[in-house]
Order: C-alpha cells, then sequence, then structure tokens
C-alpha cells in the first residue's frame, strides 16, 4: 500500500500540471469539478496499480511459492560508463587480467562503478545495458517505485513514472506516445490523451522502457525511431531505456549508456540477508547460514553464480527447501542452465525464433559443451570468434546436416542475446558467462563421450581441472562409470605414494618430529615439517635456479643441519618465544643465532656457502621457514602471524647491517 501522504502528493502533482489545460478541454462549472474529482480518483489509481504491478516479484523459473515486495529483497545495483570496458583487449590480454586478479570472475572493471539510484538522479537520458538475469528491470521498476514516493523517495525529481514493457510494440500501428497514453486510459483518466500530452509538455513524467532487445527483429528499426522521436520531442522529461549488452546496436545519441556491473560479496551478502527475513529464518539465522555455506572454498562455484541477481534468487530458493545447497552440485550447475536457456524466457513470455531450426535446447546444450570442453583443454577461458563460429557450423553440420554456408555468426550472436551463456568480452573474444558453466558443460561433455576416467588420470593432480572432476563424479553418480573413476584416481594416487621422492620425505618427517616435546599430535608434528620442507625447497629451487627435486633434497639435509641440531632447536625456541612477545634486543639474539648456525653450516662449502647467504640477505621466504622450523617447540605453525613475524625479521637484518657496517668503519 501507498502512504496516503504520497498519494495526496501524487494528485497534487497532476492536477498542477494539466490545471491550465481543463477548460480548454471541457466546459461549465460542473463538469470541471467532475473532471478534477476524475483526475484525483484516477491518480492513485495510477499510483496504486504501478505499486501493485511493479512491486512485487513472482519469478516462476524459481522455487518462490508466493510473491515477495520488491522492497523487501532490493539490493543497490552499481553501473559502469561503458566506455570504462574491456573492450579492445585481446584474447590474450583477457586471459592474464583473469589471472592476475586471482578470482573466479570474467568481469574486470573494478573502477568507475557507482549507485545506481545516483546515476539515475544525475542523467536525464540513461540507457542501461546488461546480461539477462542481472537485474535492469528490476531496477527500472524500482526507480519508478522511488519516483511515486516523491520527496520521500530517493529520486530527486517530481516526475510520474510510466513503465513500458517494450514487447508490446508488436506492429508498425503502435507508438510510443500510444503506450503511454494506454497506461494512463486504463485507470480511468478523462481525456487521456490529452493529460499525457500536458504531462510531456511539461517534463513531468518518468519514462521506463524496458527489454529493447524483446522487440521483434522487422520492427526494431521502427520502435527504435519511435523511442528517440519522444526523447527528442519531450526532452524535458527523464528517460531510462535497457538492452541486453548483445541486442544493443546503438542510435541512442544522446543517451549515456551504463552497463549493469555483477554483484560482489558485499551485495550477495545484502540480497541473501533480505531474502531470508521471516521470523522463522531470523530465529534460525538462516541468512548467515547460507552465507557461510557459500564462502567455503569447496562451493566457490556455487558463490560465482551469485553475482547474478537470478541465479543468487535461484540459490537462496533451494537453499530454502532444504537449508542446504545439494551435495551434487552438478544437478544445481543444471538447473541454473536450464534457468537461462528455458524458463527465464518463459517466464518474460518472449516469444522468440529458434536460434537455428532444429536446433532444441538438447542439441544447444551439446553444441555449448563441445565449446566448452574444446577451449578448457587448452585452458583458454576466452576464446576467439572466429573459431567459435568454426566450432558452431561443424557441429551444426555433423548433427544437422546443415548447410555448409550456414550463417555461423547469427547462431553465436543469437546464444548471445537470447540467453547470455556466451558473452563478448572484447572484440572478437567470448567466454562463458561464468566459469563454472564451463566447467560443468565440459564435465558433461567428457561423461557423454565416455571419457572421464581417461580424464581423472590425465588431470588427477591438475587444480585447474578439480572442478571439473568433482563435477564428472555428480553426473555420472551411482553408475559404474564413478566406480571407474575412483578406481583411476586410486591407481594414480598409488603411482606417487610409492615414489623414492615421497617415500624419502615421509623418512625425513618421522626423524625430524621423533623426538619433539610439543603437545601436539604426532600427525600435527609430521604435517608442519613436511610443509617446511615443500616451502624450502620451491624458495630454494626459484633462488638457486635448482630442479625441484635437487631443492627438496638440500632443504632437507638443510632441515638436519638447522632445525634438529639440538642446542639450534633450543635457542630457536627460547628466541622466537621472546620474539613473538615483541621484545626486540632478544629478537636480535634470534637472528644472530641463525646466522651463527647457517654460518656453521654453510662452511662445508664455500660455493653454496655464498649462494645461500646473498639469498638470505635478499629474499625472506627462506628466513620465513627457518622461523617456521622453530615453532615446534612451541606453537602450531598455522597460529603464527608470518606477516608481522617476517617484517620484523627484515628490520632486524637491516639493524644488523647497520651494525656490522659501523664496525667495518670503525675498525
Amino acid at each position: 500500500m501507498i502512504e496516503e501522504a504520497v498519494l495526496g502528493a501524487l494528485v497534487k502533482l497532476v492536477a498542477d500540471v494539466v490545471k491550465d489545460r481543463v477548460g480548454g478541454w471541457i466546459s461549465g462549472g460542473d463538469k470541471v469539478k467532475l473532471f478534477d474529482a476524475q483526475l484525483g480518483k484516477a491518480t492513485r489509481k495510477y499510483a496504486e496499480n504501478y505499486a501493485r504491478r511493479y512491486g512485487f516479484l513472482k519469478v516462476a523459473c524459481v522455487r518462490l511459492n508466493e510473491p515477495i515486495r520488491l522492497e523487501e529483497v532490493y539490493t543497490s545495483v552499481q553501473l559502469l560508463n561503458r566506455k570504462q570496458r574491456n573492450y579492445f583487449e585481446s584474447v590474450d590480454a583477457l586471459q592474464e587480467l583473469y589471472r592476475e586478479q586471482g578470482k573466479r570472475r570474467f568481469s574486470f572493471e573494478d573502477l568507475g562503478k557507482q549507485q545506481g539510484i545516483t546515476v539515475a538522479n544525475d542523467q536525464q537520458y540513461l540507457m542501461v545495458l546488461g546480461q539477462p538475469g542481472v537485474g535492469k528491470s528490476t531496477f527500472l521498476k524500482k526507480v519508478g517505485l522511488e519516483a511515486l514516493r516523491g520527496k520521500q523517495g530517493s529520486f530527486e525529481h517530481e516526475c510520474l513514472p510510466v513503465f513500458l514493457d517494450l514487447k508490446l510494440f508488436s506492429s508498425k500501428e503502435i507508438t510510443a506516445q500510444g503506450l503511454i497514453e494506454k497506461e494512463f486510459e486504463t485507470c480511468g483518466f478523462p481525456n487521456p490523451d490529452n493529460v499525457v500530452q500536458t504531462m510531456l509538455d511539461k517534463g513531468k513524467l518518468l519514462i521506463l522502457m524496458d527489454g529493447l532487445d524483446e522487440v521483434p527483429a522487422d520492427i526494431e528499426d521502427y520502435a527504435i525511431r519511435q523511442m528517440v522521436d519522444l526523447a527528442d520531442r519531450y526532452g524535458d522529461n527523464r528517460f531510462i531505456f535497457s538492452c541486453r549488452v548483445a541486442s544493443y546496436r546503438g542510435g541512442f545519441n544522446q543517451f549515456t549508456d551504463v552497463v549493469m556491473a555483477e554483484f560482489e560479496d558485499e551485495q550477495i551478502e545484502q540480497f541473501i540477508k533480505k531474502f531470508f527475513t521471516t521470523a522463522r529464518d531470523r530465529e534460525a539465522k538462516t541468512a548467515e547460514a547460507c552465507w557461510g555455506l557459500l564462502q567455503r572454498p569447496e562451493y566457490a562455484a556455487a558463490k560465482e553464480l551469485a553475482q547474478t541477481p537470478l541465479l543468487l534468487t535461484l540459490l537462496c530458493s533451494v537453499y530454502d527447501e532444504s537449508q542446504d545447497f545439494p551435495k551434487n552440485r552438478a544437478s544445481l550447475y543444471s538447473e541454473a542452465l536450464d534457468v537461462l536457456m528455458r524458463k527465464w524466457a518463459a517466464e518474460k513470455r518472449v516469444k522468440r525464433d529458434p536460434i537455428y531450426q532444429e536446433l532444441t535446447i538438447e542439441l544447444e546444450r551439446e553444441l555449448l559443451a563441445e565449446i566448452a570442453h574444446d577451449s578448457f583443454v587448452r585452458d583458454e577461458l576466452f576464446f576467439e570468434k572466429d573459431w567459435s563460429i568454426e566450432t558452431i557450423k561443424s557441429f551444426l553440420r555433423n548433427n544437422l546436416n546443415a548447410p555448409s554456408h550456414l550463417d555461423g555468426e547469427r547462431v553465436l550472436k543469437e546464444i548471445e542475446k537470447q540467453q547470455g551463456i556466451l558473452v563478448e568480452r572484447a572484440r572478437g573474444a567470448y567466454s562463458f558467462s561464468h566459469l563454472t558453466f564451463q566447467e560443468y558443460l565440459t564435465a558433461q561433455a567428457l561423461i557423454d563421450n565416455h571419457r572421464e576416467v581417461e580424464t581423472v588420470s590425465e588431470y588427477a593432480l591438475d587444480s585447474r581441472w578439480q572442478e571439473v572432476n568433482l563435477l564428472m563424479a555428480g553426473l555420472a553418480g551411482g553408475s559404474t562409470g564413478s566406480d571407474e573413476m575412483l578406481l583411476a584416481l586410486e591407481q594414480k594416487a598409488l603411482s606417487y605414494i610409492f615414489t623414492p621422492r615421497l617415500k624419502s620425505l615421509f623418512r625425513w618427517s618421522n626423524e625430524i618430529t621423533r623426538r619433539s616435546l610439543s603437545v601436539f599430535k604426532l600427525s600435527a608434528k609430521r604435517s608442519s615439517a613436511i610443509f617446511l620442507a615443500c616451502d624450502l625447497s620451491r624458495s630454494l629451487s626459484r633462488s638457486l635456479d635448482l630442479d625441484l627435486d635437487l631443492a627438496l633434497a638440500l632443504a632437507l639435509d638443510l632441515s638436519r643441519s638447522l632445525s634438529l641440531s639440538r642446542s639450534l632447536s633450543r635457542s630457536l625456541s627460547r628466541s622466537l618465544s621472546r620474539f613473538l612477545n615483541h621484545s626486540l634486543s632478544l629478537s636480535r639474539s634470534l637472528y644472530r643465532s641463525l646466522s651463527r648456525s647457517l654460518s656453521r653450516f654453510l662452511n662445508h662449502s664455500l660455493s653454496l656457502s655464498r649462494s645461500l647467504y646473498h639469498f638470505l640477505n635478499l629474499d625472506l621466504s627462506l628466513s620465513r621457514s627457518l622461523v617456521i622450523a622453530g615453532t615446534y617447540e612451541k606453537q602450531n605453525v598455522f597460529e603464527v602471524n608470518f606477516q608481522s613475524l617476517i617484517q620484523k625479521v627484515e628490520n632486524l637484518k637491516g639493524k644488523s647491517n647497520e651494525e656490522s657496517n659501523k664496525s667495518d668503519s670503525s675498525k
């Protein structure tokens, strides 16, 4: 319900706008009074209709039983100036950007984001672009609701909102102004055409036109001309239009183009908290539990889907059913794909032609799986447009006997426009909208082609394939294929367990921890020792350009000579304890103790002595490893603040060098 004060303000707004024109439309005092009464009643009905039609969300493609108020779940969106998109980056540059950011997201535009309502207030002409399900329609509806609230809302301009679904542009007999008049006529406005004309003339409408991509292709140019002419003719009003990125061809020169940014963690958490607001949810802390589950490493791929509001709504509704996410994540990702490929279009009531003749949804998923697999095997998360087109043409020829002159580019563009599963990230460079979809479809392709066992054997230790391997297991279910995958994985593990290198490492970890007096479990001590050896070997390998096996052997010898020396162990324990208690003078003793012990060890080899001594003074990773070695007697390695510890050691080394220089100069 809209507050009475808000309704009264809207009635006054409309009455004040048209009052000077009423005399020209009708005659007679009684008729004027009747007109005013009808105008007020119609204005109230218009506002209530808007709030009822656009103030609730009922998304049939996810499992919500009842409509929910938009205000209850609306999460502030951020808009990005389209000029800041990496549109001219190469495929290789995009790959590098992805690896540098170290996150499971393909969006790199972290700068220049602004709150959506701020941009709507600042820009009179706004074109909002975005992928399917990113929340364009919801944003336009929200701005309209804020305009309805007048001074109580966050929209700063005194306007009456008009929300128009552009799929209503079904023929060239329809005009943009005619659609607005229809909205007023439906609510019983007297002389609706005259009222609309007056409101337009005086710049008192906020015109929200949603879904340019949903206009039939054969009249798209006509619809664009109608929209542009309306904005040109009545330039004192405010305009916000929306369109999918892939469908936008420009033509709105006076408009500022912005792109809806994906949800960040803060927005995801905010949405979840707004979704679970019933008394029962608050008591059970459902929102906190859901958000906490998404934070766990095993659900990193699921959390990636939450960057899109539509799929985040799906995740919340799935969690609402069982207070958990499916253990078999493949079923969740399959449903997410189905939402984008089938259910979302049905919910939007958009009638689209098939992407290509007999290309069914099932065949399209096979096509996407082939693209996903072939690119993933080559470690290409971004792939060339030309390669994508050739893959599509080859697939359709092999599966549907398509003609050789098939327009593969059109098929690619339609997949992007209709579902947003493939996205053009830069000119001529495509990727999947989410890495999760590429991984899931890769797993599906391997299962369909009975290559799961071969893949597990080949990529068992490749972290990049971890999610694919898990998804293959989920897709295989309880079939014979899943048993064969487990057997292949076991054989792969055994091949590593019985290697001389690993045996040597295990023997060493037993030796180094056997006489330790700390209270921690033996398994924890061995794990910490192995961590030390691996960390030390990596440092030596990088700094001395050694083979990793040789570096590991050297690390074990170094650890025996340093860490297992009983006197050094005691010295490390005592000094480290004082060091962690922030005693500067005794911290120096730790450094000197380390230096003396290392020097004694390095005297065994002059060349190695010089190399490692130089390394120790330039790179702190070895120092960190040595300090870790001393923590066995006092505390668990994982409780140490290494960042602080390393900085203190570095500072001490600097002071020690200064003292050494002073000593040399005094001599």
